[in-house]
Formats: structure tokens, C-alpha cells, sequence
């Protein structure tokens, strides 16, 4: 039968002729002509009033942290059930992490615990959309407009995601995508910053320049530019977004096929989640996901080691995720708790993700039938 991983990069086709129009451009560095076709598509299908490519999503988060200017001690609301860069970002600028609870239904932070875990020193909430499935962002949002707090979408997983209607990366003051290969529109490495509040946005254009008013010399608004800010290199080179470029013009169809498979594999569980052997995502009815991934919450931790040990012998790629922040040696060096973590500790160690790649249709019964063996021997 052979491997099956659980990703594999999807290619439209056309990336290596984008590719080749760059290098006939005779402009390999970032903010080429495939640079801004892509910030505009980001532009006008995310509704954000400035995007800016960057070579990772890290870099997106870590330029967020600078336009939230976070000092030494400042503290940052997040979810511990995330990835590193998340923290990471804050943590470059002196940063505190504040770790929520999540909630059990979705798997994103509990909004209902934020307003709990705000002091004198909080300057910022950093709501992550987990699998592409929207925070409840109102509420968000209202607290952070009654304490004055900076909000910053980690969407790495969210593109072409919505919440009540609004895509995600647009709600925030900032936010942040990921075009990593492991995501729904890849560049191998690659992510973009997405500028909301209008305050933010000169300064984003400054830093994205490595601290330098470059763009107000193009612009013609100044004669010569020199550095101004502090900021870093984080612009993607053109090959990049070249390859990005290629994604983008078929990201509708892309999420299309994507959920198509994640319907598949829902509709296989249904059954298995009625009779208590298992749990499947959720999704609000209120929030329109992109099929980001599939996952599966085993009854006990032992029961999904029991399960992800059988997928590896029948050669099925299954993985867990994230391995709680606030748990971890830097988590607990760089961060803190605010109150009770048990849903995430206790979920993160249930819940394991299926192989999920367009191209995987014709294969998705074999893994079906390898996770409901496992599930019947656990």
C-alpha cells in the first residue's frame, strides 16, 4: 500500500512559469512585482487595510510586537495551545506570555477567561484561530476596546476563514497568516502581516523596511531615505512570492477540494462520536472554516498513544499537536498561568490530527479504516 504521509504540499502548475518571470524580471530581492500582486490579493479578499509579505508567519508576530511597541514586563494574552512562535514574538521584545485555558468545544482560547487574566501590565491579546475555525472575536474585541489592549490575530491557520462574515486576520488590530507548507496556500516558508488599525501603518512599512523610510522615497515624499525606526529584514525574497503568487490565484478551488475531504472524513466519525469512542472538531455555526485539518479527540490519553502507535505501524502519517506551552521549560521560564489550564492539558494529550493533503481522495477510505481498527483495540 505504501507510506502515507500526512502532508504533502499542493502545486497549482503554474508556480516554476512564476518562478521563471521573476528571474526575467531581473528583481530576485523582495517587494517585486509578485510581492505586491500578492499583498493586493491580501488586500482585497481579506479586507485588511495594508498587508505585508514576510519570509514566516514568525516574522509577522515578531513585527505585531514592535507595532504593539511591547516592553520589558509588558504581558500578552494568548492561549498555551499554540505554536512557539506565538510567545516567541513577544518574548524577543522582553514580553511576557499570559497563558488562558481553551475551550473544550473548539480548541480556541476561552474568551470567558481573558478579562480575568488582565493586570496594569497587559498590553495586548493574541487570540490564535485553531484549524482555521474563528475565536469568538466580539467578545475579543469588546474587552479589548474596555482596557485599551492591542489585539493581534495569530491566523497562521485562518486564510480564507470567517467569522460572523468577517475574514479572519481582518478583526484584530493586526494579524498574522502562515504560508508554510503544512498550510492550506503554501510558499514553502512564507507569511504576511496584515495591517487593520491605520495607526499601524506607516510605522509597519518602516520595519518591514528594516527601519529605514524607503518606501516614503518611492513614494516621492522625501529625497533620499535613511534609517529611522528599528525594524529587521523580514520581507520575502521574489521567488517566493512568486511561488505564493501561483497558490493565491487558486485558493478558492484549493479550500474547495480541502473541504470536500475534511466533509469525507467528518461524515466517516459521525457514528464513532455518537457512541462515545471518540470526539470530532467543531465548528460554530456563526464561523465559516477553511479545512485547515482533521482531528480526531481519543477518550484518554493512553487510548491516543494506543491508536497513533498503530497508524505508524500501518505506515499512516497521524501526529499530535502542540505540546502546551505553559508546560514547557520556556513556557514556564518566559510565562505565566492565569487560572486553571485542565482543559488544555487534558485535551492536548487526547487529540491527534489525521493525514490531510488534496490528493489524498482516492486513500482516505484506507485511513478511515486504519483509525477505526485502532480505535476498536484501544
Amino acid at each position: 500500500m505504501g507510506i502515507i504521509p500526512f502532508n504533502r504540499p499542493f502545486v497549482t502548475g503554474r508556480e516554476l512559469t512564476y518562478i521563471a518571470q521573476a528571474c526575467s524580471n531581473n528583481q530576485l530581492s523582495g517587494d517585486g512585482p509578485f510581492t505586491k500582486k500578492c499583498q493586493g490579493w491580501l488586500e482585497q479578499v481579506v479586507g485588511c487595510r495594508k498587508a505585508l509579505l514576510t519570509h514566516s508567519c514568525t516574522a509577522a508576530l515578531e513585527m505585531s510586537a514592535i507595532l504593539a511597541d511591547i516592553k520589558p514586563g509588558d504581558e500578552v494574552i494568548m492561549p498555551s495551545y499554540t505554536f512557539v512562535s506565538t510567545a516567541n514574538a513577544f518574548v524577543l521584545r522582553g514580553g511576557v506570555p499570559v497563558f488562558v485555558d481553551i475551550r473544550p468545544d473548539t480548541l480556541n482560547m476561552d474568551e470567558t477567561k481573558v478579562e480575568a487574566a488582565i493586570t496594569a501590565r497587559t498590553k495586548a491579546i493574541v487570540p490564535v484561530h485553531y484549524a482555521g475555525v474563528g475565536c469568538d472575536m466580539d467578545v475579543i474585541m469588546a474587552i479589548a476596546e474596555r482596557y485599551k489592549l492591542i489585539v493581534i490575530e495569530d491566523a497562521a491557520q485562518g486564510i480564507l476563514s470567517s467569522y460572523k462574515g468577517r475574514p479572519l486576520g481582518s478583526i484584530g488590530h493586526l494579524g498574522a497568516i502562515s504560508f508554510h507548507e503544512t498550510k492550506n496556500v503554501v510558499a514553502g516558508e512564507g507569511g504576511a502581516l496584515l495591517v487593520n488599525d491605520p495607526r499601524f501603518a506607516e510605522r509597519a512599512d518602516i520595519i518591514w523596511e528594516k527601519g529605514t523610510n524607503r518606501k516614503q522615497f518611492f513614494c516621492g515624499q522625501v529625497d533620499k531615505y535613511t534609517w529611522v525606526d528599528i525594524g529587521s529584514s523580514y520581507l520575502p525574497g521574489e521567488l517566493t512570492a512568486a511561488f505564493l503568487w501561483a497558490q493565491l490565484e487558486q485558493a478558492e478551488g484549493i479550500t474547495k477540494r480541502r473541504l470536500a475531504l475534511w466533509d469525507s472524513y467528518h461524515n466517516a466519525f459521525a457514528q464513532l462520536e455518537q457512541q462515545g469512542i471518540l470526539r470530532r472538531p467543531f465548528v460554530p455555526k456563526h464561523c465559516i472554516h477553511n479545512a485547515h485539518m482533521y482531528y480526531l479527540i481519543a477518550p484518554n490519553p493512553a487510548a491516543r498513544t494506543r491508536v497513533l502507535s498503530a497508524l505508524q505501524h500501518a505506515q499512516v502519517g497521524a501526529v499530535f499537536h502542540y505540546v502546551p506551552l505553559h508546560g514547557s521549560p520556556a513556557g514556564q521560564r518566559f510565562g505565566r498561568t492565569a487560572g486553571d489550564m485542565t482543559i488544555t492539558t487534558n485535551l492536548s494529550a487526547c487529540m491527534f490530527r489525521l493525514p490531510f493533503w488534496i490528493g489524498l481522495e482516492e486513500r482516505l477510505a484506507v485511513v478511515v479504516d486504519h483509525v477505526k481498527a485502532a480505535l476498536d483495540s484501544a
